[in-house]
């Protein structure tokens, strides 16, 4: 497990604040939290902000501010928003893969992700590494819980943001 997700691992839950995903890019962070209002989302973040802060600065050997500006709030409000959000979190290196190479990705796990802990899956991804301790909080809430199933559980093999969120030939 690296530095960083130690870190989103101790800071994944706070009381009124959980973080339930993760997926963890070259320049930014993409989290799925439950948050009992806004004071709570609010003190949850600064607690995962200054975490990362400090294990980017020792990975690196550097001082000062890692993170600039604020994050990027979206209020997940229907089972498709959960389950669309799930699906981009926890494969976003797919679609990254995609738009890069023009190719279909290779289908496993992003080991940058929570996808370990992950048990949504409508098949098992192949793993990539030992799981370990759950880095991520349990859901409370009944959309990222239950609510999100409702529309099907995720295939390892979708690319979100394509048009056809499956391939042909990563159906096998």
């Amino acid at each position: 497990m690296s530095e960083f997700q130690v870190s989103v691992r101790e800071a994944c839950e706070r009381g009124e604040f959980r973080v339930c995903q993760y997926s963890i890019q070259r320049d930014h962070l993409h989290l799925v939290v439950e948050a009992a209002g806004k004071d709570a989302l609010g003190r949850g973040m600064k607690a995962v902000a200054s975490r990362l802060a400090r294990a980017v600065n020792r990975v690196f050997a550097r001082k000062g501010p890692v993170l600039f500006g604020r994050y990027h709030l979206r209020v997940l409000a229907t089972p498709r928003e959960v389950r669309n959000a799930l699906a981009y979190v926890l494969l976003n290196v797919r679609k990254h893969w995609r738009q890069r190479n023009g190719t279909p990705p290779p289908v496993r796990l992003d080991v940058a992700s929570s996808g370990a802990w992950f048990d949504g899956w409508k098949r098992s991804p192949p793993a990539t590494e030992e799981r370990g301790p759950r880095g991520v909080a349990r859901p409370h809430t009944w959309l990222l819980v239950e609510g999100w199933r409702r529309h099907g559980l995720i295939d390892p093999a979708e690319t979100p943001g394509s048009r056809h969120s499956v391939s042909r030939v990563d159906e096998r």
